[in-house]
């Protein structure tokens, strides 16, 4: 059998409202899959800076890829 070329699997939980985001910001920029599209915004979000840093005692369900307000920007909480 052959190798993966990518052989470390990553399994996320989605939302289905940052599903939907996740694919339309993919057929926007015509990625070729799902992996593609998350592995590049992976890139992308890696090399950026200004980024937070998580706090102590921080939860999962802290992070989304959606604010709850719908606006299309990040608001961490914090001032």
């Amino acid at each position: 059998m052959a190798e993966l070329e990518r052989p470390e699997r990553l399994q996320i939980m989605l939302t289905s409202d940052e599903l939907a985001a996740l694919e339309n910001w993919r057929f926007d920029k015509r990625m070729p899959s799902r992996s593609a599209a998350v592995r590049e915004l992976l890139r992308r979000g890696l090399a950026s800076d200004g980024f937070l840093t998580a706090e102590q005692g921080a939860k999962s369900q802290d992070f989304g890829i959606l604010p709850a307000d719908g606006n299309g920007i990040a608001d961490s909480g914090k001032e």
